[in-house]
């Protein structure tokens, strides 16, 4: 069956008419506009609307299939190769409008959060605000009422304290085990007699809310928390929506270098009231030391410590008879270790660890053998990169991942799907397509519905048995005929070497629809090289957000992944470490260069930049570094000193403790060297980097006496700027890149 590519609306900004003065007409913006509310109903992400439903342990799933004639929700029957509809959406829509007292077209049937029962008979979703169950053979609706009120999220970036006390019974179900006054407690649930297993708690040195009882019910194990002082930042919230005065807000935020909570270790013997303190020698100065779970024969904890800095990372044990604590696993490095990039398993019979690493420069998977801890096999090798382990399967000594970069010859960013033995033999490739793979498997493991897609090529769903990947059912395949209609045309895939001269930088080439190749088309590339991901999309997109946009308005857009991103090796990653302002900019301008010498439509003499949070920062280093290159930036939201940003971001990539390399990399210290022009943008209310981090530039730049432009958007959180930073990035780039004054907008 095909599909026609669908998803959801898009607000574009449309320009006044008239002329402008220079090379262009208002008109340029219009054309724009209308192209995009043509594409606006056809636009599709196709690994996030393909989202296969495995029900229960059954071999069946549902989707919902996007059609010109509205969503319908299928049901596919994995042994029997089956696919019907789940329910008739004329009837339920029906159902609806009698309820609701107003006409509900199928066409325009749109449910939230559906969840279907295991018995595949009953419909949960919420539509227009209403929870509803419809009982799907009796073609029954139900209303359940008005959805509750929201409650409050946490604030993302706060600490836990490890202080929110619950009882925790025993496993046994003979003792409960608490926390009072500081203190662990254990209370007898038949005679209610209470004991303290420790005495040595106090205020600011407590144990944790975090109390785990041993399998076999006669120990318990917690950690005293040495708390610290907190930072916290603070907003003006200058033009609230309810009173008139602005309101004072802040959060909590530890930056670099400050202090952190310690954990101490401890085992309590509840029979005996026999105390074991861990010696913290092998875990002296934690970022963390968490992920405690008891061995499943009691003979110990393990648990996970990540040194301050992130060039140490441990696999502890504590003995549960001895109180002594040995290291299992440990990995070290001269520059980071990505704890990020780690997997574990323990097997059932406490015996092996399945451990994800990046030790030999690629990510890989290590079977370590407990009892001499070390590694009694690498499972996977070679220069590719694992990226995530789907499951373990112990019974068939099987592991199920994906990884990049395996085919050679294709863009090694591509994601597939594979299994492995534990031994390291058999590897079998379960996606072989060429392309971005996203696969949802069935609880056994038996089936998977794999879509697939690149840049180029548009979406297909397929059903697989999983043992050798074969295609056992065709599911959906796009069909973006009523795309291409309306002038849109695909990115282009484009790798060219980077600074070595020889490893390949992979990125897309956006061009407008109108693109005339005997033009010349001023370059914008939209940066984002945060350390720790690749950020160039892989998967296919009729729209790509915040670059298919500008390319209309007379730009080449470019994004690619340079040098300092990872999913390619360790040593292709490590070029960030304490070099943040590198950005991969030696790459990215060969590679940009190469594009050019292949398309001399590509002005390289007009070279915009642009990007939010880290990519803020990075497109201001670009102009303050390679201002020969770069002739102008758009920065939002930048975290523009990486002293100013959260911790947990920038100790990993700049190290602990702070030294000379945070000032070297700060757009701060050098905001004197700007030579181009700039836009810097910030949201007031921005609690994901600190918006003092843009104040401070501006007051840098200011100092120094050099023209920028600054916007600061009253009541906004972390943002590239929202609609109105759309129109002033819009209009910045026209008028310094294309040398036309924008016309106004409505």
């Amino acid at each position: 069956m095909k599909r026609l590519i669908t998803c959801c609306s898009l607000a574009i900004l449309v320009a006044s008419t008239g002329t402008v003065s220079g090379q262009g007409k208002a008109s340029d913006y219009e054309r724009a506009a209308k192209l995009y509310s043509k594409v606006t109903p056809l636009i599709y992400h196709s690994n996030s609307s393909m989202s296969p439903q495995w029900i229960g342990n059954k071999h069946c799933f549902w989707y919902a299939d996007h059609t010109p004639e509205g969503n319908y929700y299928k049901l596919v029957d994995a042994d029997k190769h089956t696919s019907k509809l789940l329910f008739d959406t004329k009837k339920l829509a029906a159902e609806l409008s009698v309820q609701e007292k107003a006409e509900v077209k199928p066409k325009n049937l749109y449910l939230e959060k559906v969840a279907l029962a295991s018995t595949i008979d009953t419909l949960d979703f919420i539509h227009k605000g209403m929870k509803w169950k419809y009982l799907i053979k009796r073609n029954k609706l139900i209303n359940c009422g008005v959805l509750p009120k929201p409650q409050p999220v946490p604030y993302w970036n706060e600490a836990d304290n490890e202080d929110h006390y619950t009882d925790v019974v025993s496993p046994n179900g003979k003792l409960t085990a608490f926390v009072r006054d500081y203190n662990v407690y254990i209370r007898d649930n038949a005679t209610g007699k209470e004991k303290a297993l420790s005495n040595d708690g106090a205020m600011g040195n407590y144990y944790s809310a975090d109390i785990l009882w041993s399998p076999d019910s006669k120990k318990v194990f917690d950690a005293r928390f040495r708390s610290v002082t907190k930072r916290y930042i603070y907003f003006v919230e200058s033009s609230p929506e309810d009173q008139l005065q602005p309101r004072l807000q802040k959060r909590e935020y530890a930056k670099p270098g400050d202090e952190l909570p310690f954990h101490t270790p401890a085992i309590f013997d509840v029979e005996t009231g026999n105390i074991l303190i861990g010696a913290t020698d092998l875990c002296p100065q934690q970022f963390f030391l968490s992920m405690y779970k008891w061995n499943d024969d009691s003979s110990g904890v393990t648990m996970e410590y990540n040194q301050r800095g992130h060039q140490l990372y441990r696999v502890l044990e504590m003995n549960a008879q001895t109180g002594k604590i040995h290291t299992l696993i440990e990995e070290h490095s001269k520059t980071f270790v990505n704890y990020n990039r780690h997997y574990r398993y323990d097997t059932s019979d406490g015996k092996h660890i399945v451990w994800m690493s990046e030790r030999d420069n690629y990510n890989h998977l290590y079977l370590y053998d407990r009892e001499s801890n070390s590694v009694e096999k690498q499972i996977t090798t070679g220069e590719w990169y694992v990226r995530e382990v789907q499951s373990v399967d112990e019974k068939n000594h099987k592991i199920y991942f994906s990884a990049s970069g395996m085919n050679k010859g294709e863009d090694p960013y591509l994601e597939h799907y594979y299994s492995i033995n534990m031994d390291g033999t058999e590897l079998t490739a379960l996606s072989p397509e060429e392309g971005e793979h996203h696969a949802v498997y069935s609880s056994d493991m038996k089936y998977m519905v794999d879509t697939y897609s690149t840049v180029e090529q548009a979406p297909v769903t397929v059903l697989r048995e999983t043992g050798k990947g074969i295609v056992v059912m065709p599911i959906e395949k796009a069909d973006i005929t009523e795309l291409q209609k309306t002038g849109w045309h695909s990115p282009e895939v484009f790798h060219a070497p980077g600074r070595d001269g020889k490893t390949d930088m992979w990125g897309i080439i956006v061009r407008p629809s109108n693109f005339d190749s005997t033009k010349k088309y001023p370059v914008i590339e939209y940066i984002y090289a945060g350390p720790g991901s690749a950020y160039t999309p892989k998967d296919f997109r009729s729209f790509y957000w915040n670059m298919s946009d500008l390319a209309e308005l007379g730009f080449v857009v470019v994004q690619l992944d340079a040098m300092g991103t990872s999913f390619r090796s360790k040593s292709f990653e490590d070029v960030c470490y304490k070099n943040l302002k590198d950005c991969g900019f030696p790459d990215r301008i060969a590679w940009i260069k190469e594009a050019a010498q292949k398309y001399p439509y590509m002005d390289t003499t007009r070279v915009g930049i642009f990007g939010a949070s880290a990519g803020g920062q990075e497109a201001m280093a670009a102009v303050l570094h390679h201002p020969e290159f770069y002739k102008a930036a758009y920065s939002s939201c930048g975290c523009q000193d990486n002293r100013m940003d959260k911790m947990w971001w920038n100790e990993q990539w700049m190290g602990y403790p702070i030294d000379s390399s945070y000032a070297d990399c700060s757009n701060v210290v050098n905001a004197n060297k700007l030579t181009r022009p700039l836009m810097l943008v910030v949201g007031e209310m921005d609690d994901n980097v600190d918006p003092s981090s843009t104040y401070q530039v501006v007051n840098a730049l200011i100092k120094a006496n050099k023209d920028f432009e600054f916007v600061m958007i009253p009541g906004s959180n972390h943002t590239m700027g929202g609609t109105y930073g759309e129109h002033k990035r819009m209009d910045f780039f026209v008028k310094h890149l294309l040398g036309v004054n924008p016309p106004e907008w409505k």
